[in-house]
């Protein structure tokens, strides 16, 4: 099995402050590491991110696609889109 080289994720609710969560380094790392292993369309992901207040949310992530391997690790990168866009 390689790594993913990207792994395209929606996400749900579609909030501004679960946006911006989701997209600091700090999150994709968390994902990689916590998310070591294989991959495929379809998995999801019940998550929580902060929402810059001191506060948590709660996300759902679910796999749209998976470019360039099976596997997240070290390499995987992650592509966030919210659940309404097209």
């Amino acid at each position: 099995m390689s790594d993913a080289e990207r792994v395209r994720l929606r996400y749900a609710p579609d909030d501004d402050a679960i946006a911006s969560a989701l997209r600091g380094e700090t999150f994709e790392l968390y994902l990689r590491r916590s998310k070591t292993g294989p991959v495929e369309s379809g998995d999801e992901w019940e998550e929580v991110v902060n929402d810059g207040c001191g506060r948590t949310k709660p996300v759902t992530l679910r796999v749209e696609s998976v470019v360039g391997g099976s596997t997240v690790g070290e390499r995987t990168r992650f592509e966030f889109h919210a659940a309404t866009a097209e």
